[in-house]
This record gives structure tokens, sequence and C-alpha cells, in this order.
């Protein structure tokens, strides 16, 4: 009988092994792997003591209410576990242990998707750093979606899909998860930490298939026909509950929806040879080629190492294609060939950082102290580096900490400012960026706009005993204010008069005079002056 078990497992390893065009199709199976050893039909899980640690100090840690440290000796067989030593092992049955929920979290979100709570059902608009709980839903829509759970296995959702948290459950701290999620419909890319320890559990359940990984990179879409998987590193189970069958690296399955949907394997499409690309991009586009491999299409991918965002999705065709407008960042680029199904194949994985620098400008007009008779002029210069967008900045001092005036970002070499300027003397200058982080500025020049100051106007009077205090309005670009002050208001005779360059002033008055105040603003461009509308004074 060895022999003939032996033959058997040779003939399915041969099965597994056919050319990518051959299809094995498999209707009858065995039960899915129960990788948890047992003893006397209970499940169990084997812990190894470590340097330093006690029985006790174990018991306490895992072990949940109503089990204690005597219970667990008499389940080992231990009389005195003072004697244990680091590497002794314990076995501990499953249903012992502790367990407490452990959400996951999101890394990172592209378009709008939408978070359903499990507690109230409840619609929000999913977001970075957001704590998945069990029993919440995930809808992608147009966009997409990175979470990654609590031992950092990292799932990806694709657009129209949606997922079910079903069960995020820890063993205490025995390291030990227990994550089932459920894909009603659409498309998740995983990639599932090795489960080291004998109980632990990953599984994903469509509604025609189920498929369960100890560690692994897989990728899983259902519809209403049915499921496909394929798998990139490790194994995977799957197939109908209870008719499961381990599909290796390098081959996908799919199931249909029927009751007795027939298991077809087949081997997936080797994965693209890409052209060796530099580890540092200065200068976009990038341009991706591969040697021609026979596939009607390819599928390009790429994410964002530090988040896992996912950054481009599409077909793509013949052995070359651009990448631009990516930040400066650290990505990872994959390629796989689609196979007659449509079914994405062994990815080439290419990681690749883009650090564009942006330069300075060269400022070409306005001339430095030019003036103006437009308050819309336009603004010129040239860019000296790559993939740069510019805007200009104007301010009333060269150190343009607060702005009076912009352009909207572009990577045109021209722009009129967003509203128009007063007259007065302006600072500009142009700011380039590149990548959006890099960041230069230009050297600023100063700019004239010609015509006349704003009349200013006084907007308030109070009086103090025999003094009187003015307020009036701020004219942008004014370098200062001049005030007179007459006993008429034709203003023929001047009794006082001062520069002032803040917008109040103070006057002492003789009571029971009448008097009248106005006050225009000074510019140190050239620009005329007019003066506002007097104010009547008077104290009794």
């Amino acid at each position: 009988m060895p022999s003939v078990r032996h033959g058997l497992i040779l003939v399915l390893l041969a099965l597994l092994a056919t050319p990518s065009h051959g299809e094995l199709s498999i209707t009858r199976g065995s039960a899915g792997a129960q990788p948890v050893p047992q003893t006397g039909g209970t499940p169990e899980w084997v812990y190894t003591l470590k340097p330093g640690e006690s029985f006790g100090e174990v018991a306490q840690q895992l072990l949940a209410g109503g089990h204690g440290e005597a219970q667990l000796r008499q389940y080992n067989g231990i009389d005195n576990a003072a004697v244990l030593d680091a590497g002794a092992t314990i076995r501990i049955p499953l249903s012992w242990l502790k367990r407490q929920p452990e959400p996951a979290r999101v890394t990172a979100v592209s378009g709008t998707v939408q978070r359903v709570s499990g507690y109230d059902r409840r619609k929000s608009i999913l977001k970075p750093d957001t704590l998945i709980r069990v029993g919440d839903e995930i809808l992608s829509g147009a966009g997409t979606a990175t979470i990654v759970l609590a031992d950092g296995s990292v799932v990806r959702l694709s657009p129209n899909s949606r997922l079910l948290f079903n069960r995020l459950t820890q063993y205490g701290k025995s390291g030990m998860v227990d994550t089932r999620l459920r894909l009603d419909k659409g498309e998740v890319h995983t990639r599932v930490q090795p489960l080291t320890e004998d109980g632990a559990r990953f599984e994903i359940e469509t509604p025609s298939a189920v498929a369960a990984v100890r560690g692994t990179a897989f990728t899983l879409q259902t519809e209403a026909t049915g499921t496909h998987l394929q798998v990139t590193e490790g194994v995977v189970d799957f197939g109908k509950p209870g008719r499961t069958r381990r599909i290796p690296a390098g081959y996908s399955a799919t199931v249909g929806s029927g009751s007795a949907g027939a298991l077809a394997i087949r081997r997936l499409p080797p994965a693209p040879e890409l052209e060796p690309l530099p580890e540092t991009v200065a200068e976009l586009p990038l341009k991706l080629a591969w040697k021609p491999a026979g596939a009607p299409l390819y599928r390009l991918d790429v994410f964002e190492q530090d988040t896992g965002r996912w950054i481009e999705n599409r077909k793509v065709s013949g052995s070359s294609f651009e990448l631009g407008l990516l930040d400066n960042g650290h990505y990872e680029i994959q390629l796989a060939a689609l196979d007659s199904h449509g079914l994405a194949g062994i990815p080439a994985v290419v990681p690749v950082s883009v650090a564009l620098q942006a330069r300075k400008a060269t400022l070409v007009a306005p001339e430095p102290g030019a003036t103006a008779n437009d308050d819309m002029p336009e603004f010129r210069w040239q860019f000296n580096g790559h993939n740069e967008v510019a805007r200009v900045e104007i301010s009333e001092d060269d150190s343009f900490r607060q702005l009076i005036a912009t352009s909207e970002w572009a990577p045109e070499t021209s722009a009129l400012p967003s509203r128009p300027l007063s007259p007065g003397q302006y600072y500009w200058r142009v700011v380039t960026e590149a990548g959006g982080t890099s960041v230069a500025a230009s050297e600023p020049r100063t700019l004239v706009v010609n015509g006349s100051l704003p009349p200013t106007r006084i907007i308030s009077v109070n009086y103090l005993d025999n003094q009187v205090r003015i307020f009036w309005e701020k004219v942008d670009t004014a370098t200062g204010y001049h005030l007179q002050l007459s006993e008429e208001p034709q203003f023929h005779n001047i009794i006082k008069e001062a520069t002032v360059t803040d917008t109040t002033a103070a006057l002492r008055l003789i009571p029971g005079r009448r008097y009248f105040v106005r006050l225009k603003a000074l510019s140190d461009g050239p620009l005329t002056s007019r003066w506002g509308p007097g104010r009547e004074l008077y104290l009794d």
C-alpha cells in the first residue's frame, strides 16, 4: 500500500505541473487543511517557554477566566512546574486561551470608499487611520483601500468591491490570530503573515468558495459566475467549503457558483521580464519596457510603499508604458501578464524611488523696478528643472509672509495675478515645485502699479475729556498717512498737520470750538494721493 500511495502523490504533482494551456478540472476533493494538532480530539496550541519565563507567568498571560495554573499542570501531567527550563513545551487547549477582538487599521484610501459600521449600520467615508472592527463592511465604489490587520497582514481592496470583517480575534499574548473575511463581490489582494502557530487561521469566504491560508500572497475575485484565485507566493486551500484543494504558488483556480461547480486549476503566466530601471528617478515620465511574452494584455499596478496606497491600476498592451505624475516617494511597480481568461499571472515586482528636484525659475518680465498701468499685469518666467509646476506670489514686502495675490499652480511659464492689484509698490517672485515635496523660490523683483491711492475714510471718532481719537481705514500699499486739521470745512486755513504710520491718531482740541479733520494715504512710488472726506469734530 505505501508504494501505491506514493504513486498517487506523484500523479497529483504531475497534474499540477501541466503546461499553462492545460486545465485540470476537479469536482471532488478532500476537506480543508487542519493544522491544529489534537490530543484526544481536543484542538490545542503548543507553547515553548522562553528564557526567563515561568510556567505560572505563561498561565496567567494566556489563560482565560475559569482556567488556572493548576488545571494547566494537570492537563500536561506536570507535578512540579519549577523544574521546567527554557525550551520546554506546554500544551494548551484552544478553548482555554484568552480571546480579544483586535481591530484592523486603514493605512491608505484612494477615491471615495465607504465604511458600514457593524454596530449601527451607519455609513461613513473611509479615511486613513480608521479602525475596522468585527462586523464592519467596506464598500469601495470607484476607490481603493489598503487595510493592515493586527498581525501585519495586508489586504488591498479593488474598486467596486464589498468586504465584510466577520472575525478579527487575537488569542491573548500568544500571537495567534483568527481572521475571517467575506468578499461578497469584487477583488482583494492579500499578503498574509506566516501563521507559524498551530491554531492560527486566515480565511476569506465568497458566495461560491472559501480560501484558507497560512502565509502567502494571493488575489481573490468573485462575481456572479464564480470565484477566481491567483497564488503568487505560498499555498492556499481553495474550493467549495469542505472540498478544498491546496493551490501552490504559480497557479490559478476557479470555482463556479453552482452547488456542484467544478474546481479548475491552471498554471499562471510567468512574470514578464522587465528591462532594468534606475533605483532613483530624477525625471518623469518613467518608461517601463519588457520583453514581449505573447500575452494579449498586461496588468500594471503601482503602490506607495510607505502606506500601501494604490497609485495606478490599468491594463496595458504592447511591451512598454510611460509612468508620469508621480510625487516624490518610494513605490512598488507590479507588472503581470493576463491569460486568455483575463486573470493576472505572476507579477514582476520592481521597487523604485522618485526624487524630483525643483530649480529656481528665471524671471523674464516685468523687469526689476518696472511700472505697470494695468492692475492685472502678466508675469513671465522660464523653468530650469524637469516636471515642475509654478505659481506667482505677490507681496507688499520682500519677506512674502503675507501674500496680496498669487496665481494657480500650473506647468505654464506665464500667469496673471488672482485678483486686481491696487496702485502701489509690490514684490513678486515665482515659486516652483517638483514631486510634491521639493520647492524653490526665485529672487524677488519690485513692481509699481500706477494709479492713485484710494481716499482714506475715517471710521469712527472717540471723545474723552478734551482729547479726540480718530480711526480710519487701512489703504493697501500705503506707507503712511497725512493728516490735516482745520477750523473750516474747506481746509483753507490749516491749523495742524502731521504724517503718521498707524491708522489712528489722538488730537487735543479746545472745547466749544468746531474743527474739521481729513487724511490721505502716502506711497513711496509714483502714485497720486487723494484726500478723503472731512469729518467734523466738536468738544462741549
